[in-house]
């Protein structure tokens, strides 16, 4: 057993070196402890996979778990649409994401004052205490992100707030010049973890990292093996040219979870992914 834990530690540190080369400048100016930690994290699953868990249900949400865990480095989540969520069994499904090494990223997309988010990170469903990331808009102000920090330091933890910069659904409303604001001011935020691009586009995905520079990572939705349109006017684009043009986490919906073998189709998110990191 202690030749086992030893082999798996050396393991772990082998990755956690490699991990600079591998992300390079991404690495060498991003000083955010999340950041490096997502970045160790996909090195050891060899996947830049973020899988978006929009089942209604514990049994479900448990179950992507078992079937996918270890092809994606993240778990995005939207607590509010879990039908039969109590405390305790999203502890155990928490605690559960945390022993499969996943990163825990809230999509609450929080938009309000500072001040109310700070208590909104509290609330019934205590955010705060679980979530190592989570999404949010910059439409009231930078102080949403001093709000959304606080939530976390209140409870004696670190995470990293994602500014929606862009959008895939078709007609939203953030055009280059909320785009640019976006991006302006969350590179001066030692609490911005990064933003959300548009992996459905990656002319533009590629002019926004030119913008973003090195120090904050850019996530992308709007990806999916199969180009095209989707169900309510979401668009697709490419993984691999997503992450060419400057994504470094892809984030998959339905491509995976409503696959008829998630297991399958997540290991090839991954493979693509990865060897596109690698690549680029």
């Amino acid at each position: 057993m202690f030749l086992a834990a030893r082999i798996e530690d050396e393991e772990a540190l082998a990755c956690i070196m490699e991990a600079p080369q591998v992300w390079g400048k991404r690495w060498q100016e991003n000083s955010s402890p999340m950041a490096r930690r997502y970045m160790e994290v996909a090195c050891r699953k060899q996947s830049l996979v973020c899988l978006a868990a929009d089942r209604p249900t514990m049994a479900g949400l448990n179950q992507l778990i078992d079937e996918v865990g270890q092809h994606i480095a993240a778990l995005k989540t939207h607590v509010d649409l879990v039908d039969d969520w109590t405390v305790e069994s999203w502890a155990a499904f928490c605690a559960k994401a945390q022993a499969a090494d996943l990163i825990i990223f809230e999509d609450r997309k929080f938009a309000d004052i500072g001040k109310i988010s700070r208590r909104q990170m509290a609330g019934a469903y205590d955010i705060r205490s679980w979530s190592d990331l989570v999404t949010a808009h910059l439409i009231s102000g930078p102080d949403i992100v001093d709000g959304i920090q606080a939530g976390w330091a209140d409870v004696g933890r670190q995470g990293g707030v994602l500014l929606l910069a862009q959008m895939s659904s078709r007609g939203n409303l953030l055009n280059p010049q909320y785009t640019a604001q976006v991006v302006e001011k969350g590179k001066a935020h030692d609490g911005v973890f990064g933003f959300i691009g548009n992996g459905s586009r990656p002319d533009e995905l590629r002019e926004m990292r030119k913008a973003v520079g090195e120090a904050k990572m850019i996530w992308t939705p709007g990806v999916n093996l199969a180009v095209g349109d989707g169900e309510m006017g979401q668009r697709y684009g490419d993984p691999a040219q997503a992450v060419t043009a400057g994504s470094d986490c892809i984030i998959v919906g339905s491509g995976i979870h409503k696959a008829e073998n998630p297991a399958q189709q997540a290991a090839k998110y991954a493979a693509t992914s990865w060897q596109a990191l690698l690549n680029r």
